[in-house]
This record gives C-alpha cells, structure tokens and sequence, in this order.
C-alpha cells in the first residue's frame, strides 16, 4: 500500500510534543511492515537533517497564497530506508518551529499549514508517488482532506491524487487549530465549506480539525473507547455532534510502545529479567527487592508496591490519590510517586513521605533509570485520571506485569480489562463513581487479590502476555487503510 504520511514533527528529526515520537514510531512501523510509507514534513528551523543522510531537491512548487504564491521546495532524504520528504520554504517555516515559542502561537499558522497542505498534495505527482492513502496527523494536516476534496475530487476527479483516500488521526483534541472566518479567502477555501454541518464551522470560526474530522474518508484516535466517549456530550472539545455524525467512520486504534525500549526480558537497568515464561516470577521477584533497597522501602516480598508516574495534579487524578492516601499506607502497601505538580503538593507529599518511612518515597521530576525500576518491580500502577485515552504508561505497566488501575469510563477501560468482572480476561482493576471513595473500594479489591498468590501470579502472567507493540498497531493501521481504499472504490465507482 502506498502511503504518504503527513506530520509536522517526526522524532528523530523534530520533538515538541508527543506527536513526534507517535509519528515515528508508526511509519517507521508501517515501514517495517512492508508498507510503502513516505513522510512528508515541513523544513522548520529545528528539524535535524543529519540522520536523513544526503538531501535531494525533487520539485520545486509554486503553491497559491491568497493574491500571492509560494515556492516549496522538496527535498527527499532517507531515515533508515524510509524516505523523507521536506518540504522547504524560508518565510514560512525554515526560520520558525512547528507551531510557535514560548510567547504562544504564531499567529500566520494558518497561513503557513493551508500551504504545507496545498504543497504536500501538488507534490505527490512530480514526485511520481501515486498514493493510495493519505495519511493527516492533527490539525496541522486538518486542511489536506477539505483541499483533497475541493480542488482534487471535484475539480479534477480523473487526476492519480483524485483516487487517493484520508485518514484523519486526531492526536490531541485540545489543540484544534482555530482561526478568524476572514482568512477563508486568503486560504482559498470556498465560502460553502464554512459551514457547521459537513463542514469546517465550529462557533463562528475556521476549525483545521473539524476540517480534517469532517472530509476525511476515515478519521481514527488513539483507542477505541476513545472513538466512543469522544462522542458523548462534553467529552469531544465541541466536535461530538461531528463524531456522532460520523460514527460509521469513526474508529479507535491503540498506540503501541516500543517493546525495545520497555523489555522486561532486556532490560539492563533491571536487577534480573523476566517474561511470561518465568512461570514462578522469579526474576520479577528480585526486582521488587532491588526497587525496595534502592528507595530505602520496607523489604517486603509479600508487601504490595503501588506506583504513580505523571503530574500531580487533578487532571491527572492525583487529587483523588492524595484524599485516599493514608488510608492506602495503612494498609501495609508501600507507595512510590513520581512526577512533577505545584511546591505545595509537593511538600504535602514530603510530610507523607517523612511520616511513613519505609512505606512511601517521593521522586520529584521524571528518572528514566528509577522509571524502569519501577515498573520491573511494582505490583499496582495507579492511573485515577478521569480521562487519558492515549497514556501509554498502561501498557508499559503490562509489559512488566504490573497491573493498572483505572477510572471506568477514563478511555482505557476497553485495554484494561476489570479482573473482579471479569475474571477470564482481566488485566487489571476499574474503579467507579469517580470519587476517592470510589478509588479506595478498588483499591481494597485488588489488595484483596493481591493477597491470593495463586490468582495474583495468574493476572501478571496475563499481564506480561499483552501484545501493545508497534507491530500490532502497524497491523491495525493497514485494516483501518484497507476500509478507505474500499470506500474510494465504491466513491469512485457510483461518480
């Protein structure tokens, strides 16, 4: 299959959110699979060209701007095989970042994202690349599939670009890309396009995801409880009476985590491996004790350790935590907390930490080394948030045989299956109403459970089974691509 992959971040070459390395990690898996992927980015000021090798310019563009033009460049290079395509122009991107500074937002993004678009897809013909899918990352590629379907299917149905597909992925929902109705005009969109129903309207403005949302063939997230809950009132930043309308296509895929990175098997900062073969858990074992002596924790075998890696804060649902905190440490379970939120949590932290020696430890900031100890030797891994599709602590927390809890209705409740209703299939422990009262009931649950050896062991062999790589996201991905191709043939057939 033949892919163009659209982003503005790509990590090995450009990191400024997590985007970059979800962009990566799937074309470089789509790649591996086999699959004809070609990234297309823009040339911003910050992209490192050096692992791309030698570039080579293979067009040079002249791309409308309003009254006025532009001219991109693209240069190809190649990131282990996978051809990279950046697409260069000065003003608009080769002396500025991706997306702003400090300060905020530029405020031409607009601007500078309808021409990435309009290049991006004037360039795929004398690059030679029919693509049978055009892959859009966000709201910085929102306006391919609204141009793809203006200027490309209506205008030029016959034209090799005409019979590509978009897939739309909505990776961050908070961050949409609005804009004033008066830059219509200067971006070349027709008047009938702004609308609210099937088109890129949202409350008197231009709206670059609604856009991407609305024209796509399919749009997709990062789970498919996800794809669910983004359609219930207030749970999709003011686009749920898009994905309702478009539920048919709408679908959640899982983001996978490097299962080279995160090996529990090889990890050389863990005091022994394990897998799922270890059938005693032998190795998980001494990394328990490992992690108890290196933060000075009670050296208990049969004590259960629960841990937490993320912002302290209520969006993360560490306020629900901190409310069930003592009652958690007096119940012979040692907690570690790692992360980041205001002084004064942190020093209410501190006097926990003081007042329960042995019991709990406080690491401020974010260890890389101290994370992996962690998950090779905890038992529990709290994630309270109320709403975090696209955390993939949850299936590291797996990968080590550590067992999520989660908020019932957070988005991860169709990858964390509830052990207590589900004792077949279950990897893990839900908690609802979304009260500490609610977390604390769940976490006697699993305390309970963790006190049965025999059923404990069982979940974490289970746990350890669980496949969230790459590979089996790539996998997904080409189901998800096949569904646009089908929908293109039928499009194309009844015109």
């Amino acid at each position: 299959m033949l892919i163009a992959f659209i982003t503005p971040e790509l990590h090995s070459l450009v990191r400024r959110t997590n985007l970059a390395s979800v962009s990566e990690s799937l074309a470089r898996s789509l790649h591996a699979a086999r699959q004809d992927v070609r990234v297309f980015l823009p040339w911003t000021t910050d992209v490192e060209t050096g692992p791309l090798g030698e570039l080579r310019e293979r067009a040079a563009l002249t791309v409308p701007d309003g009254s006025r033009t532009q001219t991109v460049r693209i240069l190809e290079g190649s990131l282990d095989g996978m051809p990279v395509y950046l697409l260069d122009n000065e003003p608009l991107f080769g002396s500025r970042h991706p997306y702003g500074t400090a300060d905020g937002p530029y405020d031409d993004n607009w601007r500078r994202y309808a021409v990435f678009a309009r290049a991006v897809l004037c360039a795929l013909e004398p690059l030679g690349f029919q693509a049978d899918i055009l892959h859009c990352m966000d709201w910085t590629a929102g306006l391919v599939p609204l141009l793809h379907h203006f200027e490309w299917i209506e205008e030029r149905p016959d034209h090799p670009t005409s019979r590509a597909g978009t897939y739309f992925g909505i990776h961050n929902l908070a961050m949409q890309g609005v804009f004033e109705r008066e830059i219509l005009p200067q971006i070349g969109v027709p008047h009938r396009a702004f609308r609210y129903i099937d088109g890129c309207e949202l409350a008197g403005k231009v709206n670059y995801l609604k856009a991407g949302a609305e024209f796509a063939t399919i749009l997709g997230t990062h789970s498919p409880g996800h794809a669910l809950k983004i359609q219930e009132r207030d749970r999709g930043y003011g686009l749920e009476d898009t994905f309702q309308r478009r539920k048919k296509e709408l679908i959640g895929i899982h983001h996978g985590i490097d299962y080279q990175a995160w090996d529990p098997a090889n990890d050389p900062v863990l005091a022994a491996p394990f897998d799922r073969a270890d059938a005693s858990l032998s190795g998980k074992k001494k990394c328990k004790a490992a992690l108890q002596a290196a933060l000075k924790l009670d050296n208990g075998p049969r004590t259960p350790i629960a841990c937490s890696i993320g912002r302290w804060d209520a969006d993360s649902g560490f306020d629900l935590m901190v409310e069930c905190l003592t009652e958690i440490l007096e119940r012979n379970v040692e907690v570690v907390v790692m992360g980041q939120g205001s002084s004064e949590m942190s020093q209410r932290l501190l006097t926990w930490e003081k007042a329960f020696v042995g019991r709990m430890r406080v690491v401020e900031g974010y260890n890389a080394h101290t994370a992996h100890m962690m998950m090779g030797g905890s038992d529990l891994l709290l994630l309270p948030s109320h709403y975090q599709p696209a955390n993939p602590l949850f299936a590291i927390a797996l990968r080590y045989g550590v067992l999520p809890l989660v908020y019932a209705s957070s988005g991860l409740e169709d990858s964390v299956v509830d052990y207590p209703t589900n004792k077949r299939n279950g990897t893990g422990f839900h908690f609802q109403p979304y009260t500490s009262d609610g977390l604390m009931e769940c976490i006697h649950e699993a305390i309970k459970t963790y006190r049965e050896a025999n059923k404990w062991k069982l979940l974490v062999r289970r746990a350890l089974a669980q496949d969230f790589s790459w590979e089996a996201t790539a996998a997904e991905y080409v189901k998800a691509y096949r569904r646009v191709t089908r929908r293109v043939k039928q499009r194309i057939a009844t015109a």
